[in-house]
């Protein structure tokens, strides 16, 4: 197990970087999982990022890609919501780089 410091606290992650408690998540812990994937996170990202987190709180699991994709379309328009967009946004993997910066569990069925 790994972990990162956040503000003087010790935030712990299991063997795939994900936070071990989703309690604690903060954007300055998402600012630190960013800066590890060598990622800058924008306005898009947090939109994405928030909306996930929303997602989890309403169903309690983290989207894989075609259900993480529907839901942005669904709440932030086609523009937004389609592959190649999300696929720019976090580097080819959406799902589980996405639900890593929102502090959630890596989605079931990625690999």
């Amino acid at each position: 197990m790994t972990h990162l410091i956040v503000a003087g606290q010790r935030i712990e992650l299991d063997q795939d970087g994900y936070l071990v408690a989703l309690t604690d998540w903060s954007e300055p812990v998402a600012e630190a999982l960013a800066q590890q994937e060598q990622l800058r996170l924008s306005a898009e990202h947090w939109q994405i990022l928030h909306l996930l987190r929303a997602f989890y709180a309403e169903f309690q699991l983290s989207p894989a890609n075609r259900p993480l994709i529907k839901y942005v379309a669904l709440r932030l328009g086609p523009e937004q919501g389609n592959s190649l967009h999300l696929n720019l946004l976090f580097k080819g993997a959406p799902a589980k780089l996405a639900a890593k910066l929102a502090g959630l569990p890596k989605p079931t069925n990625c690999l």
